[in-house]
């Protein structure tokens, strides 16, 4: 009977994953390291009526793209992305207006002790509370401290963790005996999924105004290129024009050759006053 029951919510889960799919031509890739239930729940209610959150095995998520293929033949982009512990975020709206609702969702953690440091960790110089006695704590981590009025203080800013390393157990002591939760944990965006696209989050940072700016850039590239070995181009061609004018009327002001634009040039020279 439980085989059974297994079977069926598999099959339900393969219905569920493709309908969303056929449904929501727009998706984030997410890790949710260290997200709990609870906040998982906070994070569903924020996404209400933009986005749908659908986790799961991976080895059941990529099987479930695989046999969807032949349907929606874009999914295959998607098969090296979902690995680790990964979900889906399901949406219709605005990527970047999504994102920011993700981004929104995030909740203040303590360093528990064998995680793995999302960012670096310091502490800055401080007065603390804790008595002289922890003195040889601070001492066995290499933090230079003063008795200052009965409590410690500590001299300098120290750096106690480096993103990427596991907390140590007397880390996240100190840590939690100086009431400091350095961590921020919620669903990361890994990928970007759009209409068979895959893609980083950073390209949702790229305004219109970058687009302008680089298309510029290459404009006057292109430009410094054509003229500088003599081919026409449509980028160089004012620049062409604007050149041969000023050569035209260089000759105009030296002989006695003139045309139309360059009267007033000549006049000007003539009588400066």
């Amino acid at each position: 009977m439980v085989k059974e029951d297994r079977k069926v919510w598999k099959a339900n889960y393969f219905i569920k994953i493709t309908s969303l799919f056929d449904e929501f031509p727009k998706a984030f890739i997410v890790k949710a390291d260290n997200v709990g239930s609870k906040q998982m729940q906070q994070i569903r209610q924020g996404l209400r009526g933009k986005g749908v959150i659908l986790m799961g095995k991976n080895t059941m998520m990529r099987k479930a793209i695989r046999g969807h293929l032949d349907t929606n033949p874009g999914l295959e982009k998607l098969i090296p992305a979902i690995k680790h512990n990964v979900g889906f975020v399901f949406t219709k709206d605005d990527l970047s207006e999504v994102r920011g609702l993700l981004l929104e969702n995030k909740v203040q953690a303590p360093a528990r002790a064998g995680a793995v440091a999302p960012k670096d960790v310091k502490i800055p110089a401080q007065v603390t509370t804790l008595g002289p006695e922890k003195t040889s704590f601070f001492q066995a981590l290499s933090i230079p401290t003063k008795i200052t009025k009965g409590t410690i203080e500590i001299l300098n800013e120290v750096s106690l963790i480096k993103e990427g390393e596991r907390v140590g157990q007397s880390e996240s002591t100190l840590l939690n005996m100086l009431n400091i939760s350095p961590f921020t944990y919620g669903l990361v965006i890994d990928f970007v999924y759009d209409s068979g696209t895959v893609f980083s989050p950073e390209v949702l940072d790229i305004t219109n105004d970058d687009i302008i700016s680089k298309f510029v850039q290459g404009v006057r590239n292109v430009a410094s290129v054509s003229l500088a070995i003599g081919y026409p181009t449509a980028a160089s061609a004012p620049h062409s024009l604007i050149n041969g004018f000023k050569r035209l009327l260089a000759v105009a002001v030296e002989t006695d050759y003139t045309f139309k634009e360059a009267e007033k040039t000549k006049e000007y020279i003539k009588d400066t006053s």
